[in-house]
């Protein structure tokens, strides 16, 4: 059951709370080390005009660097202070971010990392992203301030007093001397972090809450969140990430046309709130003949992230991969502004990899994952009339550059999908009926 087991892998939508997304807007985008300037830019020419609700940001917060590897993805996740200044922009940028994406009703989600910093082989120095000092052996963080004492030094009850065990529960939720302590301390508002919602406008914020699922008094954190300013929706650190560890690699013909298939139903789906990943092409890198990839950082010039190109085509340019750009997922995340809070029903399969569903008389969508073609007559529960087929094409003026499919006063239409079409589902929905 290949579909079924990859379906069940996505991992990519959640229902935690509420995202508090403009009305009408059911989904958002991971742009996956995007500079502010470019997310300012791509609120404005494609994410509102395309419904989308939101962007999810790479951490603003002031990180060290990483030169061994070379500037990697995960150095984001290593703070030294809470200034907002990383390669991906200065407070003025992140700032104008804010403003302009608002402006347009797209919302800002911080990847807020506010439980640890920096880990404690992180060195000394001013290697930071903003040159901020910083003596991790030393729990040191003046930027902050921090001192050894805000730590939870000696709690992770191993031989070296860190995580050696990544499998073990409490080594995780212990963290050994990367955790800030829970205490009054802790929460009496010095961690500037929380105030990024009030003094850069409404922000939407997850944390990297893997970490402190156990932390006893997180409550009393809310207390000091300026509840009229920031808006709040909680994700799990691990979840932020789409096909990849932060990117992707160059993705062969059949990892593209699963990729789209397995986005296409997430968003079909009435479940959760869904958000889709935009990347990066990976160079290939080994060491010792293991593929390291998860080292790699956003596309760049000598440490300097490029800037996210766009191709007359609209796809992007600059090795950056944007597959919320791609017609497909641009068109599905349409699909799911047209149907939302319609039921989910009219299901059907054939036993194998070959599924269907509809959602009330607003959309209806058909995958085959199968090794053979899809031919057969399915109640779509959508008013008669021919429709065009949002996978496979736009419609525009009126007209469908793609496969059209004609509905019959019954609901019922005729569903024909090769094993081998470049993209084996098709999708139809109220604003695409001709």
């Amino acid at each position: 059951m290949k579909f079924f087991v990859l379906l069940s892998a996505l991992g990519l939508c959640w229902a935690q709370y509420s995202p508090n997304t403009q009305q009408g807007r059911t989904s958002m985008v991971h742009l996956f080390e995007w500079r502010w300037v470019d997310i300012a830019q791509e609120c404005e020419r494609y994410l509102a005009p395309n419904g989308f609700g939101g962007v999810q940001i790479s951490p603003p917060n002031e990180n060290i660097v990483v030169n061994n590897p070379s500037r990697p993805w995960w150095e984001r996740y290593q703070p030294i202070s809470y200034k907002i200044c990383t390669r991906s922009g200065n407070e003025d940028e992140f700032r104008d971010m804010v403003t302009r994406c608002n402006n347009v009703g797209v919302r800002i989600y911080v990847d807020a990392v506010i439980n640890h910093m920096c880990n404690e082989g992180g060195g000394a120095g001013t290697s930071s992203t903003c040159g901020s000092y910083f003596n991790a052996g030393n729990r040191e963080f003046p930027a902050v301030p921090y001192s050894g004492w805000d730590f939870n030094d000696g709690k992770c009850k191993t031989s070296s007093g860190g995580i050696e065990n990544y499998n073990d529960a409490y080594q995780v939720i212990d963290l050994g001397g990367e955790a800030i302590k829970s205490s009054e301390y802790f929460g009496n508002g010095r961690v500037t972090e929380f105030k990024y919602g009030a003094k850069l406008g409404t922000v939407i914020r997850r944390w990297n809450g893997e970490k402190m699922a156990y932390l006893k008094n997180w409550g009393e954190g809310w207390g000091f969140m300026p509840s009229d300013r920031a808006l709040v929706f909680v994700d799990n650190h691990d979840n932020q990430r789409g096909h990849g560890a932060g990117g992707s690699s160059i993705l062969t013909f059949w990892d593209a046309r699963l990729y789209k298939m397995a986005v296409g139903f997430m968003l079909a789906h009435p479940y959760g709130f869904t958000r889709v990943m935009s990347s990066y092409h990976w160079p290939r890198y080994f060491v010792n003949g293991k593929d390291v990839n998860d080292w790699v950082g956003p596309p760049n010039n000598n440490g300097v992230t490029k800037e996210v190109t766009i191709n007359p085509d609209t796809t992007c340019g600059n090795d950056w991969v944007c597959e919320h750009r791609w017609r497909q997922i641009r068109n599905m995340v349409i699909f799911r502004n047209v149907v939302d809070g319609q039921p989910f029903q009219n299901w059907w399969d054939n036993g194998s990899n070959q599924v269907a569903f509809g959602r009330g008389n607003k959309g209806f969508i058909v995958f085959n994952n199968d090794d053979w073609s899809l031919s057969t007559t399915l109640q779509t529960g959508l008013p008669g009339g021919t429709y065009c087929d949002v996978i496979s094409g736009d419609k525009i003026n009126g007209n469908c550059t793609g496969i059209k499919v004609y509905v019959s006063s019954d609901g019922k239409a005729q569903f024909s999908i090769s094993n081998s079409a470049e993209d084996p589902f098709i999708a139809i929905h109220a604003d695409s009926k001709l």
